[in-house]
């Protein structure tokens, strides 16, 4: 959902706070449109992230749920070239998309983001992203790092207009991170809590 880390995917670059760069696309102009959604299925999070430490954010659609999320109106190549950073592949060739557009979904490998889904259409566009082959029944949890959890809540923020005491909110109750981060805690990894002072909006 973040605006800043999707552009370094585009063209390249390393986050603020992360420890890896991507190359970017063919293709690194920005996306022709992007839209606040909601998006059947839960946010959790599960293993060990190699950029920010902590638990990466995958994406269970077979759940019970609403979950925010941001659309990027992309071309093909610019989508290919994004799954393939998140695969661990070099980008450079366009995938073939007519098994997730005909079925909903489309595993290409077994890796952590290599399984392609079509939670749905937007304006007659398909909504496409990537995740686990596992869902939330069978993932390993695993607590994100506060670094993550900045980005998030940006990316929530930027997306959807939410506070910083809302995403925390949110945040803290996702699987993997409940139990872990309380709302406060998140709130203060944000910078918002301060010592006798009321969080922020």
């Amino acid at each position: 959902m973040h605006a800043g880390r999707l552009a370094r995917y585009l063209g390249g670059g390393r986050p603020a706070g992360g420890v890896r760069s991507r190359p970017g696309c063919r293709d690194g102009r920005p996306p022709a449109r992007t839209v606040p959604v909601l998006l059947p299925g839960v946010l959790y999070f599960a293993l060990e992230s190699l950029v920010w430490g902590g638990g990466m954010g995958f994406y269970d659609p077979a759940r019970a749920g609403r979950m925010p999320a941001r659309a990027y109106l992309l071309t093909v190549g610019q989508f290919s070239d994004i799954a393939a950073q998140e695969m661990h592949r070099e980008p450079g060739a366009d995938l073939d998309l007519a098994g997730v557009l005909g079925g909903g979904r489309d595993r290409l490998g077994p890796g952590r983001y290599e399984t392609l889904v079509c939670p749905g259409t937007l304006d007659g566009v398909p909504v496409l992203t990537f995740t686990a082959p596992w869902g939330l029944g069978g993932a390993e949890l695993n607590a994100p790092s506060a670094g993550y959890l900045r980005v998030l809540a940006a990316g929530l923020g930027e997306a959807h207009g939410w506070g910083r005491r809302r995403a925390a909110g949110y945040l803290a109750t996702r699987p993997g991170a409940a139990g872990h981060w309380s709302a406060a805690a998140v709130l203060a990894a944000l910078g918002e809590a301060r010592r006798g002072q009321a969080p922020g909006p």
